[in-house]
């Protein structure tokens, strides 16, 4: 389910990319002092038909007590962006995460360093 993406399409869609990121950015796991975007659970975030919004998220484990709330959560937070007219979020568990998917700030805040 490879879909080839237009560079230029990408290039179009930035400010609303950057937008989302910033609503996702407000999601955090109840258990993790850590936005889920910075944890490094969100793998993609695609945007097609002028504001059709696919996200692929995955979780720490896949026993994770939240995976019944934080999809919703995101998908909320997606949908909240003006310029979104609809979001669907994927979960997805392969490549599995690990703490290296986490931004430099999240290992710090968490003391992996």
């Amino acid at each position: 389910m490879n879909e080839e993406r237009n560079p230029i399409d990408e290039l179009k869609n930035l400010p609303l990319k950057s937008q989302i990121v910033e609503a996702i950015r407000g999601v955090y796991d109840p258990e993790i002092p850590v936005n889920i975007y910075d944890l490094g659970l969100i793998y993609d975030i695609a945007i097609e038909n002028e504001g059709d919004v696919k996200v692929k998220m995955t979780l720490t484990a896949p026993g994770c007590p939240v995976a019944g709330i934080l999809p919703g959560q995101v998908e909320q937070a997606v949908l909240s962006v003006e310029g979104v007219k609809s979001a669907e979020v994927e979960l997805v568990w392969d490549p599995p995460w690990n703490p290296e998917m986490m931004s430099e700030e999240a290992k710090l805040v968490l003391g992996f360093f």
